[in-house]
């Protein structure tokens, strides 16, 4: 089977070298995946979705086969200055953003940023309000014992990986944790420094954007894991009133719900963007 990365290609953006995957024709829609995954996290919905829709899906600086986090870049909304830099390379006007934890993070920031161009927002598994503190500095501590020992240990991964996941993941999709555990235990150790650590800190650090969020008019919608536990339901419920507009919950089915429960997500987000006007 040919893999994401064996399709994508990459722009300098930033002074980096930014990869993505662009697949398919018609109206565009840009997906974001999560921290600490790469595009593969959206096959199901790329192979879905490209048959009527240009899809991009850029991969976050430092993973996949994307470059090092470019200096000077100290938020999410350069994050996001990013991403819309790399849509106007392809010259992409309009487009759909669907983004995923920290996808949706930024997402919500471009969409803020560039109102006229974001045709419709879906925000998966993701809150863009601030960190809880409690959280917050447990991640900081996680990222401070990644960048000494330049490789992520086993006590972190025993503590990060479940947290992709429902509880019920190794009965039903074993691959996936397994998988997830296989690929942090194989990072680099540069690219952990250079950017996979000062990325997560942007996120974990980010502003708290619920009081703006409100003003965004463009379609949207919400979706959640049932059984998220790095971004339970309650903080989508919260961001979905912001927004004004609904909340799915998908059953059996943790932060990467996209794989979780691939037909369900691909069904919602289908049926979302075919609904479109014009």
């Amino acid at each position: 089977m040919t893999t994401i990365a064996q399709e994508s290609r990459s722009l300098q953006i930033a002074g980096s070298e930014l990869s993505f995957l662009d697949r398919g024709e018609g109206s565009a829609v840009l997906l974001g995946h999560s921290f600490l995954w790469d595009a593969e996290m959206w096959r199901p919905q790329v192979d879905a979705l490209s048959r009527r829709y240009r899809v991009v899906v850029p991969e976050l600086w430092g993973h996949g086969a994307s470059g090092a986090l470019p200096a000077g870049t100290r938020d999410l909304r350069d994050i996001a200055r990013h991403h819309l830099s790399l849509m106007d390379r392809l010259g992409i006007e309009r487009f759909a953003v669907v983004g995923l934890s920290v996808g949706g993070m930024w997402g919500a920031e471009l969409a803020l940023m560039a109102p006229d161009r974001v045709s419709a927002l879906i925000l998966l598994d993701s809150f863009v309000g601030p960190e809880p503190e409690v959280t917050r500095h447990r991640y900081f501590e996680m990222l401070r014992m990644i960048e000494a020992a330049q490789t992520v240990p086993e006590p972190i991964l025993d503590a990060v990986v479940p947290l992709f996941f429902a509880s019920d993941v190794e009965a039903r999709r074993p691959d996936l944790p397994r998988g997830l555990r296989a690929r942090l235990r194989g990072w680099r150790g540069d690219r952990l420094v250079d950017s996979v650590a000062p990325l997560g800190r942007i996120v974990f650090g980010r502003r708290d954007m619920m009081g703006e969020i409100g003003a965004l008019r463009m379609p949207r919608l919400v979706m959640c894991g049932r059984d998220d536990v790095a971004r339970p339901i309650s903080e989508a419920m919260e961001m979905a009133e912001a927004l004004g507009c609904a909340c799915l919950a998908i059953p059996r089915a943790g932060h990467i719900s996209s794989l979780e429960a691939p037909e369900v997500v691909t069904r919602e987000i289908a049926d979302f963007l075919d609904g479109l006007p014009g």
